[in-house]
């Protein structure tokens, strides 16, 4: 064979789509000209004060959506998480206030979780009930138990500094919390990017029946995915608690919509129409950079929403036009 022929037998990689890019990081670029337009008009934006701030506020944000990533992987959705997160951060900080040791109070308060997700785990796939009707329930009790463990008060004083220290202190330049928050994603990436069991869920959020022809069982994973997304957003909810200083009986609830939209704008980057990890922390963070950037503005929190609406509209209507994003 001739060196021409050699050449021309090999196979021709094809070079990378533009489309395909823009597909998977238009979103990114969104939230890359976002930062750029506050560098630019805001004074204190790219302060090192600043830019910890935002990795401060998208933590605890972070990691309730890292949870979420795991039941919208397995095509299911959890709406009780706002509370889910609130009735953690309400348990561990009153057990210390009643004197009880701050590990066996975290512990507890990840039980919490753990018992949350269970429950929904049953509701949906033993009983039967879609995993939207089943978390809403559930959320509305445990709406009513966190008003009725709190009295509807706020739990605070007498919670030891080694505790509160968690959400205060800073390691190497960067705050605790958000050392915890990026242990907690490199980990649930390494599970879904590289483990047998993320593989399986994704395999049962892509094709449940062909999965379950492949030998996996669909009820077994989908009730897994919901109990890890339970007990990640107690333990988000711990270190809520642990950066207010107090536990509130409502703290958790704006997690829930926020998380959403997390995980939901990480699914328009990366590999679109499905749940990552990684674009679950980028969703984090451009809602922590527009949130920052408003703040600093001066704009009033009711405009700060519309904003934030329309920003997320705009980012997610480009990528929708191009691929079929599904949530379940």
């Amino acid at each position: 064979m001739t060196m021409a022929a050699s050449e021309s037998a090999r196979p021709t990689r094809k070079p990378r789509s533009k489309g395909l890019f823009l597909r998977r990081y238009s979103t990114l670029i969104v939230l890359l000209a976002i930062f750029l337009a506050f560098a630019i008009g805001v004074d204190r934006f790219l302060s090192v004060r600043n830019l910890t701030n935002i990795l401060q506020q998208i933590s605890i944000l972070t990691i309730v959506g890292v949870g979420l990533t795991f039941a919208f992987a397995a095509k299911e959705i959890d709406l009780s998480v706002g509370y889910a997160c609130g009735l953690a951060g309400l348990l561990a900080p009153l057990l210390m206030v009643w004197g009880y040791p701050p590990a066996l109070a975290v512990a507890v308060g990840l039980l919490a979780g753990l018992l949350v997700g269970v429950f929904n785990a049953i509701m949906v796939t033993v009983v039967g009930i879609p995993s939207l009707i089943a978390t809403l329930a559930s959320g509305s009790i445990l709406f009513g138990v966190n008003f009725l463990v709190s009295g509807g008060k706020a739990i605070y004083g007498g919670i030891p500094e080694s505790f509160t220290a968690i959400g205060a202190t800073n390691l190497g330049g960067l705050p605790a919390i958000s050392i915890v928050m990026l242990v907690v994603v490199a980990v649930a990436w390494f599970v879904m990017e590289r483990s047998f069991l993320g593989r399986y869920i994704y395999a049962v959020g892509g094709n449940a029946r062909a999965a379950e022809l492949a030998g996996l069982s669909a009820r077994r994973l989908k009730a897994i995915s919901l109990v890890l997304c339970a007990v990640f957003a107690a333990g988000a909810g711990v270190l809520l608690a642990a950066r207010l200083g107090s536990g509130q009986p409502n703290a958790g609830e704006r997690y829930l919509l926020d998380g959403l939209a997390t995980v939901f704008i990480g699914m328009t980057m990366i590999r679109p129409g499905i749940a990552t990890v990684m674009g679950t922390l980028f969703g984090a963070l451009f809602i922590g950079v527009i949130n920052n950037g408003l703040n600093l503005i001066g704009l009033d929190t009711f405009i700060q929403d519309i904003f934030k609406g329309a920003i997320i509209l705009a980012a997610v209507s480009v990528i929708s036009r191009q691929t079929q994003l599904k949530l379940l």
